[in-house]
């Protein structure tokens, strides 16, 4: 019995019983915001050579696809990274990378192979992100965010409790 109370015991206990779900939520939302926005800084590079040839969304031209694009994803990575609106900012790039998923599906993109289970094609770079979007969409932004402060910041204003208006966040 005396193995119980050991050391080790106690550390497996912090690994396994204790949870970082805000920390979790903050590197998630660094960790796609920034992701997607290597992608925007890329596209607003290279806008020049991408305005012609940039597939079109919705029957818009080209080139308006390709800014609707980089403003997705460089103002949505911001506020998501941020926490600021961040069920909301998860909305555009959900739309954008199913559009995006679409587009490599039907077979739109040029000497693109259809890509099976075993592929390493970009086939799956959009439905990652879709994941990683709608968990945020679920979990929401954590206590590790704007919108967190802005919530107590108003609930202070209107002279409540943090726990009586604020589930577990």
């Amino acid at each position: 019995m005396s193995w119980i109370y050991s050391p080790l015991t106690n550390w497996f206990l912090r690994l396994t019983g204790y949870t970082y779900t805000n920390l979790a939520r903050l590197f998630m939302r660094l960790f796609v915001g920034v992701m997607l926005l290597q992608f925007g800084v890329r596209h607003l590079v290279n806008y020049n050579d991408l305005a012609g040839t940039f597939p079109t969304v919705l029957n818009l031209p080209s080139e308006t696809s390709l800014v609707l694009m980089i403003i997705i994803e460089l103002v949505c990575s911001l506020l998501i990274m941020t926490g600021f609106l961040t069920r909301l900012a998860t909305l555009p790039p959900i739309a954008a990378m199913c559009a995006a998923e679409y587009y490599i599906l039907h077979d739109m993109v040029p000497n693109l192979p259809i890509y099976g289970l075993d592929s390493t094609d970009p086939g799956y770079l959009p439905i990652m992100f879709i994941g990683i979007y709608i968990y945020i969409l679920i979990a929401g932004p954590g206590k590790i965010s704007l919108d967190y402060f802005i919530s107590l910041y108003i609930i202070n204003r209107r002279g409540h409790d943090e726990e009586e208006e604020l589930e577990e966040v």
